[in-house]
């Protein structure tokens, strides 16, 4: 089978599986006071199953890596978003809108004009130790902005991860080509050092995204969705020699299919920041909502318990003393 084509279907098994896992982190998030520490949020089942799919998506990822070029792999990780959008509607009880529909159709054919350029051989440059660390120290830095307080926590926060997933990509990519090609030892300096710093970014990846999706699913993931292939086709481009189809004339179509997925996973937010909540669902602040349109709720009244009227009976009537009759005698001659 045509190596492209291998890169291509794990990229879509992988897609699926980090879809999976952002609607898991998302449910998680919503159902998690924001002060709950790491610690504790490790200590919960649904975590480890949102690792778990994290996971199986970056085992699938680094073998799409090891048939594709990176400027052919990261925007396949698009398709995560349009995943995501029937795995998010069915777990919120919802049906797909109409706004969703047409986001997904937008992605798609823009992931199709992407792919028709950056469609290529397998990769066999990969980053020195010098490109790898000035490549990490870079991110770093820029994470450390994106993560300062300030207004719209959760973009940034995403924007971070999709950073930091970007990046491990590359280095990635650079460790399994040099493990695979059997020249030099497996043990060696560079594939230690690539690998920890591997580990260490898809780990800040990981709980960057979780912060992020505290806001909800959408914007945060469509954020991400971006940022992933952008940071590892530059480090593609620039750094690994990776070249798009056609030249000059190759650029216009992949120019078009960007706009189209960039418009498509706007849409794709916009429907995905304004979908209902389940009812008596836990918002971000902790608040369950209750639909609009719900009547009101009757709240039983007890029953009063009759109340005691005592009714006092008169008292006694006792008569009173009579005064004593006093007669005075008149004077004679007055008249009676």
């Amino acid at each position: 089978m045509n190596a492209t084509l291998i890169a291509v279907a794990l990229s879509l098994v992988s897609a699926v599986a980090y879809a999976a896992a952002a609607v898991a982190q998302a449910r998680l998030a919503g159902r998690t006071d924001p002060a709950t520490g790491t610690l504790r949020l490790m200590g919960r089942g649904a975590w480890w199953a949102a690792v778990g799919l994290n996971a199986a998506g970056a085992v699938l990822h680094v073998a799409a890596l090891k048939y594709g070029p990176l400027t052919l792999v990261q925007p396949l990780g698009a398709l995560t978003l349009v995943a995501a959008v029937p795995l998010g509607a069915r777990s919120a009880g919802r049906r797909v809108s109409r706004t969703e529909w047409r986001g997904t159709l937008m992605t798609l054919v823009g992931l199709a004009a992407l792919l028709l350029a950056a469609g290529g051989a397998a990769p066999h440059d990969t980053l020195s130790l010098p490109e790898a660390l000035c490549v990490a120290a870079v991110t770093m830095t820029l994470v450390a902005g994106l993560s300062r307080p300030g207004a719209r926590p959760g973009l940034r926060h995403a924007a971070a991860s999709g950073l930091t997933s970007g990046v491990a990509s590359a280095l990635t990519q650079t460790l399994t080509v040099a493990a695979t090609d059997h020249s030099g030892p497996l043990l060696d300096w560079r594939l230690v050092t690539v690998a920890l710093l591997v580990s260490f970014l898809a780990l800040g990846g990981l709980l960057l995204s979780q912060t992020a999706y505290r806001g909800g699913l959408g914007a945060p993931l469509a954020v991400v969705t971006l940022a992933n292939p952008v940071a590892a086709a530059l480090i593609g481009l620039f750094l690994l020699g990776e070249r798009l189809q056609g030249g000059l004339l190759g650029l216009l179509p992949a120019l078009l299919g960007a706009v189209a997925a960039v418009e498509g996973v706007i849409l794709l937010s916009r429907a995905q920041a304004g979908a209902p909540t389940p009812s008596g669902a836990p918002t971000p602040s902790g608040v369950a909502t209750v639909p609009a349109d719900a009547a009101p709720a009757t709240v039983p009244v007890p029953p009063r318990r009759p109340s005691r009227v005592v009714i006092s009976a008169p008292a006694p009537s006792v008569p009173l003393p009579a005064e004593p009759l006093v007669l005075h005698a008149a004077p004679p001659g007055s008249s009676g």
